[in-house]
Parts: C-alpha cells; sequence; structure tokens
C-alpha cells in the first residue's frame, strides 16, 4: 500500500490546450501539426476522419471545420498548470511528468476519501472542474499506473505483471515520458520479430536482450517483468545540488524569468557535472515579493540535459504568472531555487569522449548568446534547424535560441527535384548576369534548356568566364496557383556553375545559380 502510485493522463492534452487558447469549446474539432503532419487531434476531430500522421491538407479535407494549431510546449505547459493546481488542492506532491500527464502517490488520498476508487472519483472531477477530461490510473509502480491510466484501469496490488503481460508490444513507445529516444524502433523491431504482447517481451532472457537491443531495451525489459522502479521519493541527494537566483530587480516578466531559469539551469548542471551524477527529478521553487512561495515538481524519464531543465523552468513560470490559479502570484518573484531531489549515478550517463555533459567553452558560448538575447531580444538571436525544401534555403528553419527546434516541413520526407548533397556552405541571393558567347543574356527556355551555352558571368563589377556548367534542373512546384498567390512567376531552374580561376593553381569557385523570374541569381557557393 505504501507503494501505490496514482496516475492523471489528460487525453489529447495539446489539443485540449490548443482549444483553450483559441478560446473554443470543448466540442470543437481541433489538431495540433508538427512539420505538417498531425500529432493530437480531439475527439471531434477523430470522430470527422482525422487521424494522427495525416497531413494537414488531408485533415482539413476531411474536416473543414477543423482548427488547426502549430505544436507549441510551452503553451501545453503553460494551460496544464490549471489541472495542476486543482489536483493540488485535494492531493499535494503532484509529480509533472510531461504536460497532460502527472503522478502521485495515492496512500494519502485513500485514507483521507476512503478508498482508492472514491481518492480517483474526487480527481477526476477536480480535474473537470478545471475544464479538462482525464483518465485515472492506479497501480503498485509508477510506470504500470502510467499504462493503467491509459486503461482507465485500478490494478489490484501485486497484479502489475498480469496487467502488463497482455498489453501489445506496441504499448512500450506510446509514452515519451517514459521511454528512451529509440524505444519506437525497439517496438517496431519486437513486433516484426513476432513479439506481439509485453508479456512474451518480458520471457526473453535478460541476457540475450542486452546483447542485441542495447541500454534501452534492457530498461524496457526490466519494466516488462516487473522489476522494482526507483521510488517517487529518491534518496536525499547532497545539499549543494541546487541553484538559487536572486532576483534584483524582482521578475514579472515570463521572458525575464526565462532568461534567470536558463542560468540557473547551467549553474545546477555545472554541479551535476561535478558530482558525477543526473538529475531525473527536478523541483522548482520560487518566492514572490509578498512572501509567497510556489513550488513544482518535474520527473524525467532519462536525465536532464541543460536545455531539458531550462525549457521546463519556462514553462513552469509561465505556468504561474499567466494563468489564473490559485498559484498565481500577486507579486513579482524575488527569488527563484532549482533543486535536484531525485538523481542517478554517473554510470547512467552517455559522457562524450572529450569532456563531460556540457563543456565550458559550449556553456560560456551559450551565456553569451544568451545575455545578447537578452539586450536584443528574443528573436534576436536564432539557431537553424533541419527542413524539408528543394532548395538550400529552404532545406533551413531559424528559430529563436531556446525555443522548441520545430521545422516548416518535414526532413524525412521524399523531395523530388532536390539539390544533391554536398550544398552549398554560402547561402547568398544577389542578382547575377549570366551571358553566352554574343554577350546576350541566357534564359531558360519552355523546355528546360538553357537558350545558349552560358560563358561569362558578371556581378557586382565582376566579370569571370564560366569553365564548366551543369543544369538547368527546372523547379516544378505549386505551379496550380495563380502569380500573387505563391504561384509562380515564370520559369525557375537551378544550375551549377564553376568559374575560372585566377591563376593556373587556382581550381576556380563552384557557384549554385537559382533562375526565376526571368533572371538569375547567385543562390549559394561551394566551398
Amino acid at each position: 500500500m505504501a507503494s501505490r502510485v496514482l496516475a492523471i493522463w489528460c487525453m489529447d492534452w495539446p489539443a485540449v490546450a490548443a482549444a483553450a487558447a483559441a478560446d473554443l469549446p470543448a466540442t470543437a474539432p481541433v489538431a495540433v501539426t508538427l512539420a505538417n503532419r498531425v500529432i493530437a487531434c480531439s475527439s471531434a476531430a477523430r470522430s470527422a476522419g482525422v487521424q494522427r500522421g495525416l497531413r494537414r491538407r488531408e485533415a482539413v479535407s476531411r474536416c473543414p471545420q477543423l482548427h488547426v494549431a502549430t505544436a507549441d510546449p510551452d503553451r501545453d505547459a503553460r494551460f496544464f498548470e490549471r489541472v495542476v493546481a486543482a489536483v493540488n488542492e485535494l492531493v499535494p506532491r503532484a509529480e509533472v511528468l510531461r504536460p497532460g500527464l502527472l503522478v502521485l502517490p495515492v496512500r494519502g488520498a485513500a485514507r483521507v476519501f476512503g478508498s482508492e476508487p472514491a481518492a480517483a472519483e474526487q480527481l477526476t472531477d477536480a480535474v473537470a472542474a478545471a475544464g479538462a477530461e482525464c483518465q485515472v490510473g492506479i497501480a503498485d509502480r509508477l510506470s504500470t499506473a502510467v499504462f493503467a491510466a491509459r486503461a482507465g484501469r485500478i490494478v489490484a496490488p501485486g497484479e502489475d505483471v498480469p496487467f502488463l503481460s497482455a498489453l501489445s508490444i506496441r504499448q512500450l513507445a506510446t509514452e515519451p515520458s517514459l521511454s528512451g529516444p529509440g524505444r519506437k524502433g525497439l517496438a517496431e523491431l519486437l513486433w516484426r520479430m513476432g513479439i506481439r504482447t509485453i508479456g512474451q517481451f518480458a520471457a526473453l532472457p535478460r541476457a540475450e536482450v542486452a546483447s542485441r537491443f542495447g541500454a534501452d531495451a534492457l530498461v524496457a525489459h526490466r519494466f516488462a517483468c516487473g522489476e522494482p522502479e526507483r521510488p517517487p521519493s529518491g534518496g536525499g541527494p547532497p545539499p549543494e545540488l541546487d541553484a538559487v537566483l536572486h532576483c534584483d530587480p524582482p521578475v514579472d516578466r515570463v521572458d525575464a524569468a526565462a532568461f534567470a531559469g536558463r542560468s540557473l539551469a547551467a549553474a545546477l548542471h555545472h554541479r551535476l557535472l561535478a558530482a558525477g551524477v543526473g538529475c531525473t527529478r527536478l523541483a522548482i521553487h520560487a518566492v514572490t515579493a509578498n512572501g509567497e512561495e510556489l513550488n513544482r515538481v518535474w520527473r524525467c524519464a532519462e536525465p536532464l540535459t541543460e536545455d531539458a531543465t531550462a525549457d521546463r523552468v519556462r514553462w513552469q513560470l509561465d505556468g504561474w504568472l499567466h494563468n489564473r490559479t490559485i498559484d498565481r502570484p500577486t507579486a513579482p518573484v524575488t527569488r527563484l531555487r532549482l533543486q535536484a531531489i531525485e538523481v542517478v549515478s554517473g554510470a547512467a550517463l552517455q559522457l562524450p569522449l572529450w569532456g563531460g555533459l556540457g563543456e565550458d567553452d559550449r556553456l560560456r558560448a551559450r551565456r553569451a548568446l544568451v545575455r545578447v538575447q537578452g539586450l536584443l531580444g528574443h528573436q534576436a538571436v536564432q539557431v537553424p534547424v533541419l527542413s524539408g525544401g528543394r532548395g538550400p534555403a529552404e532545406r533551413i528553419t531559424l528559430t529563436p535560441l531556446g525555443d522548441e527546434p520545430v521545422p516548416r516541413a518535414d526532413p524525412h520526407q521524399p523531395w523530388p527535384g532536390r539539390i544533391p548533397d554536398p550544398a552549398p556552405s554560402v547561402l547568398l541571393d544577389d542578382p547575377v548576369e549570366l551571358l553566352d558567347a554574343q554577350d546576350h543574356p541566357v534564359r531558360v527556355t519552355g523546355r528546360g534548356l538553357f537558350s545558349a551555352d552560358p560563358v561569362r558571368l558578371t556581378a557586382h563589377g565582376r566579370d569571370d568566364r564560366v569553365r564548366w556548367w551543369a543544369g538547368p534542373w527546372p523547379v516544378d512546384e505549386r505551379w496550380w496557383a495563380p502569380e500573387g498567390a505563391g504561384g509562380p512567376a515564370g520559369r525557375t531552374a537551378r544550375a551549377q556553375v564553376l568559374l575560372a580561376g585566377r591563376c593556373a593553381s587556382d581550381p576556380g569557385t563552384a557557384l549554385l545559380l537559382c533562375y526565376r523570374r526571368r533572371r538569375w541569381y547567385l543562390e549559394g557557393i561551394y566551398e
């Protein structure tokens, strides 16, 4: 009874948060997309035929009234704070696994409300009063309680293994907060091998699983076998494994608090690295000018990185400062504290070959960038993210430092007509002139060919001889859209040219040219 855990799972939480942000009713069809594909949708959207994995266009065609929102972890965490505050009013010490899922010890709640089913009913009503639907699961172990919540069941004491053994092996990868990055591939591989249930996976020899599938599979096998997990409240770590920041002046804006939280995360991880441990359970503590104290605990399946810690601090502060909950502070924050209340030893961490988890040079560079971002604004410092597209510039999405790296298009999808590797190392968009032997402009004909052989390239007072060229390659996209609505204006094509060197030892410069709107542009330089 002492180790029983209760899990609260809010179904389709990204869609619920998106609907709340848009002031839509709970019955509205909503879908959340990432890289142009649906990753979450409401029950009303599913009733209209919308499913996960659909392209955005196909989802809208199935449900014309569909409200489509882009994935936003900050929004999910901000609106989930209402649910956490409602649960904490009844049962304290709730731990957030991710926005939409939390766990808590059930022993005290069962004593207060009379039984475990009564506690589950009271918490379900509290979540409903906060504006969300949920399912509750109770089991002996935390991981089993999460799966029981997905099934809406209360697992009897000592029945964790029989409950898990009947689940599909693909269930191993359904909950990201309990699985490693390669868990989905592991589940698919086991399915192809004929292992269809978690019970069949548990029957495999431990040594064979460790040698064949790796470390994450070993963790999954221990879970499938019903072996004890780390307790919800780990042994007290050394008191120096925390980081404290006194805010002067006090912080009353989320962006300022997030910047402070990022520096605080760097300080905490520097101490964790020195101690040779990783944090899997993080406590965020804030004190306001009126003496109010706010606390929240976040748990993660894997040791938190510095960026992951900073993200959770930002999400939590955003939830405290923006939501109309009981926990909302009435004065600016004067003190922030991060504490690693559950740690794992260095043996559980995959350290790089040189240095630790965060090299000094990397930390100094990131702190400098965060400082620049604080001085010039959130959009002033941006980092590239690999995206999908045909041209080299289209394959880069710039996102502000610290935000979720979300590409405009899925880079793993096929892109016919994409420029083959290697890509240009320098991207430009400068107009140039491509001339033939008679100094006439070289164009691209309707058959996708050069109007004449290119001989010279002129731009900005330079006149270079073309030694070699390849192409042109027509770009046939959005041909159905009219000009001015995103459609092409004339023919579009790309070509590669090699300029002659200045001397015999100079191999020349390779360029990527793009022909659009009836003129040539220098799109990239190969170095």
